[in-house]
């Protein structure tokens, strides 16, 4: 399997994302949408950081049951709730996904919603992942 990250130069410098992913492999896996829900099925975390990371561990977890790591991710979409709160966020946001996902970027796009299934979530991830 490999993933091959697409940034061309006449495009907006990439940041925190790549404007292309081309994947070669041999099973994909489609990851459902993760809030902040605890094993409990609770929403937690007061602000949208907190609740990006426990989205994101949760997403990542889905993955390694899949038997997929980060950089195995090819494609993420981010449902916000409020999309003026996560662009002010930005920096932080993205401390938390090098931090449990690194540098090798999926395309990515930021998605404003008007709620999520759970009132409490303000954040939502899903995404496409290719394996071996």
């Amino acid at each position: 399997m490999s993933l091959d990250r697409i940034n061309p130069a006449q495009l907006s410098p990439a940041t925190g994302f790549s404007h292309a992913v081309a994947a070669t492999g041999s099973r994909l896996v489609f990851l459902a949408g993760q809030t902040a829900l605890d094993g409990s099925g609770k929403v937690v975390g007061e602000g949208l950081p907190e609740q990006f990371e426990v989205a994101l561990t949760n997403l990542l977890a889905a993955l390694a049951a899949a038997g997929g790591s980060p950089a195995d991710l090819a494609r993420v979409t981010v449902y916000a709730v409020d999309v003026s709160a996560y662009r002010a966020c930005a920096a932080e946001l993205g401390r938390v996904w090098r931090r449990l996902a690194g540098r090798d970027y999926p395309a990515m796009a930021v998605i404003g919603v008007v709620r999520l299934w759970d009132d409490q979530a303000l954040v939502e991830l899903d995404g496409i992942a290719v394996l071996p």
